[in-house]
């Protein structure tokens, strides 16, 4: 199989895509977007998709408001996760950072509490039967949508996800047991970050031979380089 590269989004905020196959026709879901979307502002450029973006940080939403965003970009203020309802989520370890997280970590500042859907409960109230491409930039949610959206038998063409394991209260365990499951369901990693911690998957349902396989390398998780 062959597959294009395209590296997009400012320096830290990177994701590499596949630019095959999107058009202005795709559906993508962009899952914490924070205070950066260049990535989905050069992915609406490059290949004319719609962009969904998601996050429900107060910061991220403030900030979001100020912005002048394009008619293909368009923002909702709530974010993902297993269930439908609501979630807790802890504050960044630096107060200047925007991203918050499930993980119970130790931070300072207040919890907060946010609205939450599962991927599927998203996909009904926008009236879309498909998702050609998904980011999953979550802070450590990840795994539990993970696990929901293929339990729930939702099929994505591509799947962009930054893993946690950095954080000690996750580790290496989660992450190697979430490849597993995606490249059983056809999920085939075509590109990993230097940094060992965005992965880029394709999945692949028609070619003989490939499903479980991935496209350049095992499964086997790069640990961080720092």
């Amino acid at each position: 199989m062959n597959c294009r590269e395209l590296l997009l989004g400012n320096q830290g905020a990177e994701w590499c895509v596949c630019p095959d196959g999107l058009s202005a026709s795709s559906v993508v879901y962009s899952f914490g977007v924070g205070e950066d979307i260049s990535f989905d502002l050069q992915l609406i450029r490059q290949c004319g998709v719609h962009v969904h973006a998601f996050d429900p940080t107060p910061k991220s939403i403030e900030w979001l408001g100020k912005q002048s965003l394009p008619e293909n970009f368009v923002f909702h203020g709530y974010g993902i996760a297993d269930h439908d309802g609501t979630c807790v989520l802890l504050p960044p370890e630096n107060p200047a950072h925007v991203s918050h997280t499930i993980v119970n970590r130790k931070t300072p500042g207040s919890t907060i509490e946010v609205p939450v859907r599962r991927l599927a409960s998203i996909m009904k109230s926008l009236g879309h039967p498909k998702i050609d491409l998904l980011k999953l930039d979550v802070e450590g949610a990840e795994y539990g949508v993970i696990e929901d959206f293929l339990n729930a038998g939702i099929a994505v063409g591509q799947l962009l996800v930054e893993f946690h394991h950095r954080w000690p209260e996750v580790g290496i365990g989660p992450t190697v047991e979430a490849i597993k499951k995606l490249n059983r369901a056809g999920y085939l990693i075509f590109n990993v970050a230097a940094d060992g911690e965005e992965y880029s998957f394709l999945r692949v349902v028609s070619e003989p031979g490939l499903l479980g396989k991935p496209l350049k390398q095992s499964w086997t998780v790069r640990r961080p380089s720092s």
